[in-house]
């Protein structure tokens, strides 16, 4: 049985709208906005449903529609216009909004629509960096919460993925910097590639040799490289996998396979922080994050 949950307090409505609790009640009161279910204990929760409608609200509420007007909408008008907003806006908030709107309907049409729309303003990496960034954190805080099912996650992480590989095969694919052969790839079960994916765009873009692994690769499959005559910087992305407690012991494993060769290695991700204590060798450095390791690239 999957035990992500599909009914939401109002806590968890306040941290996927942006609209505050008590601001949510006053509408739930004054406008018969929202009707939450009730438990056997009688505590309120919504459904699905709801919190679509309320993602529809506020962004239509954070445009300046009045919330008096929304309520006197009809569901499928408040659909509608806010998802003929979200076409039309390219503010990243927005964006971000319509992002988790495509996500909770399965809806591609406005995932493309609105990705569109910010190309008219903006070039991919900075749609990357100032929209699906946050966007993905965001995601990771809900996943994190179980507020999100793995399908939600799934879909939406496939479509921005698409948008990473179609930037990719656009560039030239000439190799201009005749520093280190970098190859990228995730430790074993671990399948979160979208940082490692543009990082691939931004070495390539930069136009630097890359090798991309991608998911879920065991150590002993980068024996060919580790013996390899060739400069090679080793790059990986620590998001779930390692566990905590196998962090360290996996960079000690890449470390002993590196000593009396010239290549590198570099970790970005959050769970680096687990290693921020460890004396890694000159040949090896950690990043808390994507951005944090582009600002040095």
């Amino acid at each position: 049985m999957n035990n992500i949950k599909t009914d939401f307090t109002i806590k968890d409505l306040e941290n996927l709208s942006g609209i505050k609790a008590h601001t949510i009640r006053i509408w739930e009161k004054r406008y018969n906005l929202l009707t939450p279910n009730r438990s056997d204990t009688n505590i309120r929760y919504y459904s699905s449903e709801s919190l679509q409608k309320l993602l529809n609200v506020a962004l239509l509420y954070n445009n300046n529609h009045k919330i008096s007007k929304i309520a006197e909408m009809s569901n499928d008008t408040i659909k509608m216009k806010s998802r003929e907003l979200a076409v039309k806006s390219a503010a990243a908030d927005e964006a971000i909004n319509a992002l988790k709107l495509a996500m909770f309907n399965f809806d591609k049409v406005l995932f493309n629509n609105t990705y569109n729309k910010l190309l008219h303003r903006k070039t991919f990496r900075e749609i990357f960096k100032d929209v699906f960034v946050p966007f993905l954190d965001h995601l990771g805080l809900l996943w994190q919460t179980g507020t999100v099912l793995p399908a939600h996650e799934h879909f939406i992480s496939n479509l921005i993925s698409q948008k990473i590989q179609i930037s990719i095969d656009q560039l030239e694919s000439t190799v201009t910097n005749s520093g280190a052969i970098y190859v990228l790839f995730l430790p074993e079960n671990e399948i979160h590639e979208l940082g490692l994916m543009f990082l691939n765009y931004e070495l390539t873009l930069r136009g630097y040799r890359t090798i991309y692994l991608g998911q879920s690769l065991p150590l002993n499959n980068l024996n060919y490289f580790f013996d390899s005559e060739n400069d090679i910087c080793f790059v990986t992305s620590l998001t779930v996998k390692p566990y905590d407690d196998k962090v360290v012991p996996y960079l000690q494993e890449i470390e002993a396979a590196l000593k009396g060769t010239k290549h590198k290695f570099i970790a970005i991700g959050k769970k680096t922080a687990f290693a921020n204590d460890l004396n890694l060798s000159s040949n090896m450095a950690i990043y808390p994050s994507l951005l944090d390791f582009l600002k040095i690239l």
